[in-house]
């Protein structure tokens, strides 16, 4: 029987940390800006309900391209710890727990939207209700995915608080660079409360621009940059697992 090592080298996970951001960014476009933002309109369900009736495979696109998204953030949470294990392996495993907590509290929310695709997409449905009603029947489904988006973006906070503090630390990355993820880290927990404890603040789409857009595109872009063209590089490997073989 013979033993095969498999060694992953920070470099490596550097690069696979900054690929899935990379897709990450993509999909998020694709499913968000581009398809369900201008299909779901926040607490106008008649208004949704004729989008999706108009533009079913849009919305369809939508759903799917945040399910790709929850599968790179989970590839990249285990990148991460990869990556930012030898400056505290603790704190490390803490930030790549916060990511996958992030991942499954927003695809629980995500679920919501099946429902209401379901009821918009079958004949019997579409027979049995007037458009009022159908509304009425979609919009709690609505209010849940909208709830869970902002409940899992506290999780996501706090682990790219705690990615910001371990870049912060280290002695191979930018620390101003630690500063903004932590800055960006601030702003996606403004914004999760806000949106619970004022009403006023989660009906002014500039809080998010001002709050999480802006500050997190700059640092998580300029994170990715850094992972993609200088993470790891003359650094030794991480880990070496010795498997079995034949």
């Amino acid at each position: 029987m013979h033993k095969a090592s498999l060694s992953i080298s920070p470099r490596q996970a550097a690069l696979i940390a900054g690929l899935g951001y990379l897709a990450v960014f993509v999909f998020v476009t694709l499913a968000n800006s581009l398809a369900l933002e201008k299909i779901i309109v926040v607490g106008d369900a008649a208004t949704t309900v004729n989008n999706i009736m108009a533009s079913e495979l849009l919305f369809r696109v939508g759903i799917a391209g945040w399910l790709v998204v929850i599968m790179c953030d989970a590839l990249v949470a285990w990148a991460l710890y990869l990556f930012l294990k030898p400056v505290n392996s603790d704190l490390a495993l803490l930030a790549a727990w916060m990511r996958l907590l992030f991942v499954a509290m927003f695809a629980a929310g995500l679920l919501n939207l099946f429902p209401v695709l379901e009821i918009l997409s079958e004949a019997e449905y579409m027979q049995a209700f007037e458009p009022d009603q159908l509304a009425a029947q979609i919009m709690p489904y609505l209010s849940a995915y909208q709830h869970g988006v902002h409940v899992s973006f506290m999780a996501f906070g706090l682990h790219i608080l705690l990615v910001g503090y371990l870049v912060f630390k280290s002695e191979d990355m930018p620390r101003i660079l630690g500063v903004f993820l932590m800055i960006a880290a601030l702003g996606y927990q403004i914004d999760s409360f806000g949106n619970f404890l004022s009403s006023a603040y989660a009906a002014n789409k500039i809080n998010f621009i001002i709050f999480v857009a802006v500050p997190a595109l700059v640092s998580e872009a300029w994170w990715m940059l850094w992972l993609l063209v200088k993470g790891g590089k003359g650094q030794k490997p991480l880990i070496n697992n010795k498997a079995l073989s034949y």
